[in-house]
């Protein structure tokens, strides 16, 4: 790894990374504000969801709202922070190798003393360094926020909103496991950005249809999303061991795959 690439790279991708932490971590902010009201008319809510089906119940992962971290796990981790996180690890991981080979900025960092692994391995901690200041940024604002606005004894449950997010940002380490590893087989990027969209929609996709088409369920086994399921997280349901390694053991292989290809691969520069 080299330190003084790995200053600038976080320079240069500084606006990226801080505007997605401070989207998300406002969003939160603002549906933990409304917790409140939420929870003081959840009767008239919970009367009110029984009319919608139960597909779509599945799909959105509207299972409770009753305590802080199921409200919040449907209102914007079952949702809305995968699409927003999906799209910041796939455009950094494709800005941060694909797309310096395509403008021809990577011949400049070959031409130094800093070899592929070691630019592979600082591009890496990149991504990562990244992903978990969002996921502090956001942590911290909706525990923040819910010590100031929700004064209910034990609504805010501090390990379930935790490890909603620790489980998040290892989905997304994975995500960024494959999508950086894409990201160093092309010298196209929007080749290696339309590839590496494709494959987390097509993930999400066949989540979401599993979810809603109960016969055939079976499809959710073939998607990464099925791992994270926040609303059954914070009714402690889920099986965060399993996933986790999963999500670990898929992000360390697509990094070690990336720095052997492009130490290996020849490079149009």
């Amino acid at each position: 790894m080299s330190l003084s690439l790995y200053k600038q790279m976080m320079k240069v991708n500084f606006k990226l990374i801080f505007s997605f932490g401070v989207g998300s971590a406002i969003y939160v902010a603002l549906m933990t504000t409304l917790f409140p009201m939420i929870e003081d008319n959840m009767q008239q809510i919970d009367e009110m969801l029984v009319i919608f089906p139960e597909a779509l119940m599945r799909a959105l992962g509207f299972e409770s709202l009753s305590t802080y971290s199921q409200y919040i796990a449907a209102e914007y981790y079952g949702l809305f922070y995968l699409f927003i996180l999906g799209v910041f690890t796939i455009v950094i991981s494709i800005h941060l190798i694909a797309r310096l080979v395509d403008q021809g900025s990577m011949a400049y960092l070959l031409s130094t003393r800093v070899s592929r692994a070691q630019i592979t391995v600082t591009q890496i901690a990149v991504l990562i360094s990244g992903l978990l200041i969002i996921h502090i940024l956001t942590f911290a604002s909706g525990y923040i926020f819910a010590e100031l606005t929700i004064d209910y004894e034990n609504s805010f449950a501090f390990l379930d909103f935790f490890q909603i997010n620790l489980v998040g940002f290892l989905l997304f380490f994975a995500i960024g496991g494959y999508s950086l590893l894409i990201s160093t087989l092309f010298n196209d990027e929007k080749n290696a950005f339309s590839l590496a969209g494709g494959i987390t929609f097509a993930f999400y996709g066949i989540d979401m249809i599993g979810k809603i088409v109960v016969d055939i369920d079976w499809i959710r086994n073939f998607s990464l999303f099925s791992l994270y399921e926040p609303g059954k997280i914070a009714s402690g349901d889920a099986n965060l061991w399993l996933s986790s390694i999963i999500f670990i053991l898929i992000g360390i292989i697509g990094y070690l795959l990336s720095i052997f290809i492009f130490k290996k691969r020849n490079l149009l520069l």
